[in-house]
């Protein structure tokens, strides 16, 4: 997948349209992002040793298509392409500025 964990993303469909956020965790399998501050569901919970009982909310996995990235350069929103480097590895870069995208980390 194009998106990874830690890059900074906009939801560009949905309920919360137009939010940004980190992505915290990927679902490759199902093509699915949990995206920080994003996608609020509650669950109801039993207690369990350490945990309480209640009503708990927490983010819900976002389908990928609708995600973009955030260019770290310009700040907005950008499709993802790949160049191959000399020494063979790809490198994700931003398609609306051309420039190479890091990777992202914690």
């Amino acid at each position: 997948m194009k998106i990874r964990r830690f890059d900074q993303v906009k939801v560009i469909s949905g309920e919360d349209k137009g939010k940004k956020g980190k992505v915290l965790k990927v679902f490759p399998g199902s093509r699915r992002v949990i995206v920080e501050g994003v996608n609020f569901i509650k669950r109801h919970t039993r207690a369990r040793p350490g945990q309480q009982a209640g009503i708990i909310e927490r983010e819900a996995p976002i389908h990928v298509s609708n995600v973009m990235l955030i260019d770290p350069g310009t700040g907005e929103q950008t499709r993802i392409g790949h160049h191959v480097l000399a020494d063979g590895k790809r490198q994700r870069v931003s398609r609306k500025s051309g420039e190479a995208i890091p990777e992202s980390e914690g």
